[in-house]
């Protein structure tokens, strides 16, 4: 795209826009080159119509969540990027409807500090969301969790920003959360309602406190990483199987490409280095090792892995 292409898409819009951004340290990986334009819209009005001359002019748009979850290519994408971090996109709004059980998160607020304040108010509810890095559209967008459960057992109801910009609400009935998926329709998360309990204050923050403890055991919580890899992969028999396990049986952990590596901890975290990189880790380092093991994983045990974490590269479709 040109300046002048881009341009005319959001210049009449209440929006930031920034040209060639740099999207490596908007990630958790911290590498990978820039979006074409990266949007920072100020309403939903703004995204709507943002989205609906997207696909008008059939521009590629991507939406960059808490960049937990991400690997962007070396070059950078091709399109529109956008960012749902303005206040508008960030609050979160307690006793919705008048209901201590119902609260509406928009879009772009920190399940972090989502968990953390509902523990301090006293709500039960999103505890299972404990040390899992993600902004509450990319949650519900794949239905992140773990161990403990996973954002759709809190969800009540979606609102979403379709292609055509048009605002759609998406009761419970109409939802449907699998694993690390759901059923909601192309777009933009711009909020939902999420379901808690009242509590006590001081239990909520010990399942809070429980949780992450298991959780920094368990895993390299400090690695340069975005995460597990891999979803778990379901077996012959129907069951559903560790991907780190595989990976570990494999004889794969520490397994190197470039400055990429397989941790030692978890085989389910693929990692940079950092200390080793200096600065010089890639995007295309992290592809070939995830290959290496998928490839691996494969021929030993006759399983195909799939990744979890997202791929963005130019020219690619967005979904």
């Amino acid at each position: 795209m040109t300046v002048a292409g881009p341009a005319s898409l959001y210049a009449d819009l209440d929006v930031v826009a920034e040209l060639d951004r740099p999207l490596g340290p908007l990630t958790w990986y911290g590498v990978g080159g820039p979006a074409d334009v990266l949007i920072h819209p100020r309403s939903v009005e703004a995204l709507s119509t943002l989205v609906e001359r997207c696909r008008r002019d059939a521009i590629p748009l991507r939406v960059l969540g808490s960049g937990a979850n991400l690997l962007v290519d070396d070059e950078g994408v091709d399109g529109v990027v956008v960012l749902l971090d303005d206040p508008a996109f960030k609050a979160v709004e307690f006793n919705a409807d008048g209901l201590v059980e119902r609260m509406r998160v928009h879009g772009g607020a920190s399940m972090e500090r989502l968990v953390t304040e509902c523990a301090r108010r006293g709500l039960r509810g999103v505890e299972q969301m404990s040390g899992i890095p993600a902004s509450l559209g990319g949650a519900i967008r794949m239905n992140a969790g773990g161990k403990f459960g996973a954002i759709g057992d809190a969800v009540e109801a979606v609102a979403v920003v379709g292609t055509d910009g048009e605002l759609r609400v998406y009761g419970r009935s109409e939802l449907h959360f699998g694993y690390r998926e759901t059923n909601l329709p192309a777009g933009v998360v711009a909020w939902a309602v999420l379901r808690v309990e009242p509590d006590d204050p001081v239990a909520c923050r010990k399942r809070v406190l429980d949780i992450f403890s298991y959780k920094k055991s368990t895993q390299p919580m400090g690695a340069a990483s975005a995460g597990c890899m891999f979803r778990n992969p379901t077996m012959p028999d129907g069951s559903r199987e560790s991907a780190g396990k595989l990976i570990d049986l494999a004889g794969l952990k520490g397994t190197r490409v470039g400055d990429a590596v397989v941790s030692m901890e978890h085989g389910n975290f693929l990692a940079f280095d950092r200390v080793k990189g200096a600065g010089h880790a890639s995007a295309a380092d992290m592809r070939r090792l995830v290959e290496r093991v998928q490839a691996e994983v494969l021929q030993q045990f006759g399983v195909e892995l799939v990744t979890e974490v997202v791929f963005w590269r130019r020219g690619e479709a967005t979904g």
